[in-house]
């Protein structure tokens, strides 16, 4: 008889083999969670798969996403411990495959890159991405040659474990005042290193995504939700983009609210805020089904 464990195992396997067969063509949007009761809402909606969000994760903890460094060394960012925790709640709270935020891997040497990548993997993530950006102010981006061995050896990590996982590149070249000539490049030469998938920042008007998608040599992730938008998902998909994430911006509207109920309370004493509300019945109806067989 089949432990439990071998059990759990094939089911994970089974995901992600899921997930990465929704890379093969068309385009699906993956919007991101960052705790198990935001993964299970997004998996109620009916999405195939979700991914992670590392500022919706950190702000959950109250404190900051990567970003420039500024009177701390670490920028004040979350570790990678209870990032990879979190990643582990949210891929056993649901049923779907869960792709993983793994900011920059969490240390510029390949072989961190690559333990990142291993440890994501036994959290149950179906995939992740490893971007470019150092936090570094003087020197936004990794250097061009570092960046590919970091992609090399997260797909060295991933071939080492014989488990299918979708390696996701990422550049932040656009979003860090680089050229699109740049962005171009830099996804290219992820791609050839042996990520499944290139993510490129910034990318949000036709015209980029159009040069993107003719340019690249592999799938394009775009992320929208930074502000309205005027690209649905249609249009980004007869634009040729494969996947499209929302990074924090559920999160960040989530805060928004909060923010708002929390103003509204202390300046005026009211409670209009309350009108917008889940009802308790409607949330203890969505998490009371019994938890996920993803383990």
């Amino acid at each position: 008889m089949d432990s439990p464990d071998a059990g759990r195992d094939a089911d994970r396997r089974e995901r992600a083999r899921r997930f990465a067969t929704l890379h093969q063509q068309g385009c699906f949007l993956l919007p991101n969670a960052w705790d198990a009761g935001s993964a299970r809402m997004l998996e109620s909606a009916g999405f195939p798969a979700i991914a992670t969000t590392s500022a919706g994760i950190a702000f959950s903890y109250g404190r900051p996403d990567h970003g420039f460094h500024t009177e701390h060394p670490d920028g004040g960012r979350l570790d990678r411990t209870r990032l990879l925790a979190r990643t582990q709640e949210i891929a056993q709270a649901v049923d779907v495959p869960v792709s993983a935020d793994l900011e920059d891997g969490y240390g510029a040497a390949p072989e961190v890159v690559a333990e990142t990548v291993g440890l994501a993997l036994a959290a149950g993530a179906a995939g992740g991405n490893i971007e470019d950006f150092t936090g570094r102010r003087d020197a936004p981006l990794y250097a061009r040659e570092l960046s590919v061995d970091r992609i090399r050896a997260a797909r060295a990590a991933v071939d080492a474990s014989g488990e299918p996982f979708v390696l996701v590149g990422r550049t932040d070249a656009l979003i860090t005042g680089g050229s699109i000539a740049e962005a171009i490049d830099r996804a290219n030469a992820y791609l050839a290193a042996g990520a499944d998938c290139a993510f490129v920042p910034g990318a949000a008007d036709e015209a980029t995504i159009t040069t993107l998608v003719a340019e690249l040599d592999g799938p394009l992730n775009v992320v929208m939700g930074l502000t309205g938008g005027a690209l649905s998902l249609a249009d980004l998909a007869a634009l040729g983009v494969r996947r499209v994430t929302v990074g924090g911006s559920i999160a960040r509207t989530v805060y928004a609210q909060l923010r708002r109920a929390a103003t509204e309370l202390h300046d005026l004493g009211t409670f209009s805020y309350a009108d917008a509300q889940l009802s308790h019945d409607d949330l203890n109806a969505l998490f009371g089904e019994g938890p996920a067989q993803g383990g």
